[in-house]
C-alpha cells in the first residue's frame, strides 16, 4: 500500500449522502461546495468541527463515482476528491481500497464483487447483506481471504459508550429499547448496533410486530437481556434514542454527535488496512445479519418466531 491510503468512494442512492460526509471526513472539504450538499444534515454536523480539524491523517478519497454521473463532480467539489471515473472499476488498480457507500442491503454483492476479485479490500455500508444469498456470498468471499469490513457508525457513537459510573447506576441490563427511523432492512442495523456492543454475540430469536407504519422487533439473547427495536418510518427526530433498563436504574441515550461516530467508522477501517486487524470478529456482523434477515422472515411469515440458529445454518 502506498504511504497515504488512497480510497475509493462508490455509489449514491436516494436517501444516502455518505459519499459527501465520508469523503469529507476523511479529506476535509470546501464550506461553500458542501453547504449545496442536498442532505442539510451533513453540513451541519461537519460545521461544529473547527474546520482544520476535520481530516483523517494518512488516507485520502482520490476517486469518486455515483450511480448518477451528475452527482460525482458535486460530491468532489464539496469533499476535495481529486478524480471522477465513469465507471466504478476504474478505480482498480489507482486505489488501496474501495468504500461501496450505499445502504442497500440486497445489492452490495454485485457492487462489492469487481473489487472483491480483484483483491481490494472494501468496506460495505450498513447493512452488508439483507438476503441470504448476499449473505452467503460474502461469508464466502471472506472464507476465501477477502478483506471485509461493514459497520453502523453507532457501534462508534461516543454517547453509546458506557462509563463505569452509567453501568454501577444500570447494574445487571434486563431490557433494551433502541429506535431508527426508515425501514427495518436498511436502518435496522444502526438500532442493532448501537447497543449489541453491550451484550456480545448471543442473539436467539426475533419475532416481528408489523403495521403499515413500520416495524417493532422483539428480539432475546442469550444473556437473558430482551431488546425492543423500533424501526418506524417518518419518525426521523427520534433516531438514535436508546433506553438501558437494569436491575438498579434505568439510563436513555441519544445519538447527538454524528460526526465522531462516522470518524470512528472511518478510523477502524483505516487502522484494519494498516494494521490487518479487524476491530470486530467478521463472524460477529454475520450474526447481525442473521439477525436483520430473521426479522424480515418472520414478518413475512406474519410475526412468527424466528431463531437466529436456523438463520446462520442456512449459510
Amino acid at each position: 500500500m502506498s504511504q497515504e491510503l488512497r480510497l475509493a468512494m462508490l455509489g449514491m442512492i436516494e436517501g444516502n449522502g455518505h459519499p459527501y460526509s465520508w469523503s469529507g471526513i476523511i479529506n476535509g472539504y470546501n464550506p461553500a461546495e458542501m453547504a449545496k450538499c442536498p442532505y442539510a444534515g451533513i453540513p451541519v454536523y461537519m460545521g461544529k468541527q473547527p474546520l482544520e480539524s476535520v481530516r483523517i491523517p494518512g488516507a485520502r478519497v482520490t476517486h469518486i463515482w455515483t450511480d448518477d454521473p451528475a452527482d460525482a463532480p458535486k460530491v468532489s467539489a464539496a469533499s476535495l476528491i481529486e478524480t471522477v471515473v465513469a465507471n466504478p472499476e476504474d478505480v482498480i488498480g489507482h486505489v488501496d481500497a474501495a468504500v461501496i457507500a450505499t445502504d442497500d442491503g440486497s445489492d452490495h454483492v454485485r457492487r462489492a464483487r469487481p473489487f472483491i476479485e480483484a483483491g481490494i479490500p472494501v468496506f460495505i455500508d450498513k447493512p452488508m447483506a439483507t438476503t441470504m444469498e448476499e449473505l452467503r456470498q460474502f461469508v464466502q468471499w471472506h472464507r476465501d481471504g477477502s478483506i471485509i469490513l461493514s459497520t453502523s457508525g453507532m457501534r462508534y457513537a461516543p454517547e453509546m459508550r458506557l462509563n463505569d459510573e452509567q453501568r454501577a447506576h444500570l447494574g445487571d441490563l434486563r431490557w433494551i429499547t433502541s429506535f431508527t427511523c426508515k425501514t427495518w432492512e436498511r436502518y435496522g442495523i444502526h438500532a442493532l448496533e448501537a447497543v449489541e456492543p453491550l451484550l456480545g454475540q448471543g442473539f436467539l430469536t426475533v419475532q416481528a410486530h408489523m403495521d403499515a407504519g413500520g416495524d417493532v422487533m422483539h428480539i432475546t439473547h442469550r444473556s437473558g437481556v430482551k431488546l425492543t427495536i423500533g424501526a418506524l418510518h417518518d419518525a426521523y427526530g427520534s433516531f438514535g434514542a436508546v433506553h438501558l433498563y437494569g436491575t438498579k436504574g434505568d439510563l436513555p441515550l441519544k445519538l447527538k454527535d454524528t460526526y465522531h461516530a462516522f470518524r470512528g467508522q472511518l478510523v477502524a477501517f483505516i487502522d484494519m488496512l494498516r494494521s490487518g486487524t479487524p476491530p470486530l470478529p467478521f463472524d460477529e456482523t454475520v450474526e447481525l445479519m442473521a439477525v436483520i434477515i430473521a426479522g424480515i422472515r418472520s414478518r413475512e411469515q406474519g410475526g412468527t418466531i424466528v431463531n437466529v440458529a436456523d438463520i446462520l445454518s442456512e449459510i
